[in-house]
């Protein structure tokens, strides 16, 4: 067997470097994926570079990992060889919220996702005997990855995995977001502030699930004409139109029934809330950090019945919102394909750039050519 490697990331601001690694002895709960695909997700390069959370170093990031299951430990009973599976977030499973099917605000999220580390402080990743740190329980920037049964979500074979790695992440935040946080009813309107992949996804859920209105806002034109593509009705960009203005005239002054935000960016966020219908909801997700405040117009959001609603991963209980997606992906109905573009493993750095940059919306790492 090859040995396995890795791209490591050893400070902030440093290049991932692939290099040879070692997998941890497994533990009963746990089960050895073969990574095909990753997802990369601007929240990696932020956390690398201590925006969000201090992650330590060296760390193998990755967060949105597809591959195959190539040994399981002896405890394991939802997946065995040969599954094709979708790596998701590690949480607890007896909490409140995971007993509730709502993981991703488990009271250990934190511990076991941000850490670098298992809940006992030991890794699944080491290097000529030294530990290597893996993000969010995967570390799926890896050609091979130890990962806890709890995050490892099975998924049909018939879908290529390069598809089903963005349903680890991107997925869950914006179409769980649409799906689940909001419930979006036909012919409701909701603005998307963002078209990234997060807000995409968001936007593809949105039309899914039947919205009358959905107005794509972004500083980039070609980011809105793929917008449009993917079912938005209406297209803003902030530097040639007043938001607010725009969404009120395009709502006949009423006000959007739901505002998303994936900028976490204040400003963006207090729009958000100013454009909203009585019983409005605006949601936001993004990687705000710790500390970040927004002012609220407590008269407006009171009196018109309307909420500020903070999501973590679109509610979602990975093992019933990922296979559900992925189906919705073969039927059709959620064309994930149209925002991925793939790049050799090798060429991660190079993929890294044109994510930061714009001109990729989700790239996705392909581990064998």
């Amino acid at each position: 067997m090859t040995s396995p490697r890795a791209a490591i990331a050893r400070g902030i601001g440093a290049p991932f470097q692939i290099e040879p690694v070692e997998l941890a002895p497994l533990r009963p709960d746990e089960a050895v994926v073969e990574i095909v695909a990753a997802g990369i997700c601007h929240t990696d390069m932020a956390m690398r570079d201590h925006k969000i959370y201090p992650v330590p170093h060296p760390i193998v990031m990755g967060h949105e990992g597809a591959g195959i299951v190539r040994e399981v430990g002896s405890a394991v009973t939802r997946v065995q060889p040969g599954d094709h599976v979708a790596l998701s977030f590690g949480s607890c499973g007896a909490c409140p919220s995971c007993l509730s099917h709502r993981p991703s605000y488990c009271d250990l999220f934190y511990e076991y996702n941000f850490t670098g580390c298992r809940i006992d402080h030991s890794t699944t990743l080491c290097q000529h005997g030294a530990p290597l740190h893996t993000f969010q329980s995967q570390g799926a920037f890896a050609t091979r990855a130890v990962v806890a049964e709890r995050a490892i979500v099975r998924v049909r074979k018939d879908v290529p995995l390069e598809y089903v790695a963005p349903m680890g992440c991107a997925v869950q935040t914006g179409a769980g977001a649409v799906l689940n946080s909001l419930a979006l009813r036909p012919n409701q309107s909701i603005a998307i502030f963002g078209t990234g992949s997060v807000g995409l996804c968001a936007l593809m859920a949105a039309n899914l699930a039947g919205a009358g209105i959905i107005v794509a806002v972004d500083r980039v034109d070609s980011r809105l004409d793929l917008a449009r593509s993917l079912g938005a009705t209406h297209t803003i960009n902030p530097t040639t139109t007043d938001v607010e203005t725009e969404l009120m005239a395009i709502t006949g002054g009423r006000g959007l029934d739901f505002t998303f935000d994936t900028t976490a960016n204040m400003q963006v966020l207090r729009t958000g809330m100013a454009v909203l219908a009585k019983n409005g909801v605006c949601g936001f997700v993004g990687g705000a950090p710790k500390g970040m405040e927004v002012t609220v117009d407590v008269e407006h959001m009171m009196t018109g019945g309307r909420s500020l609603r903070g999501i973590i991963l679109g509610d979602c209980d990975p093992d019933l919102f990922i296979p559900q997606m992925v189906d919705l992906f073969a039927l059709g109905r959620f064309p994930i394909d149209r925002i991925i573009r793939t790049y050799p493993f090798d060429q991660i750095n190079h993929a890294v750039e044109y994510s930061q940059s714009g001109r990729t919306v989700k790239p996705v790492l392909k581990m064998t050519s």
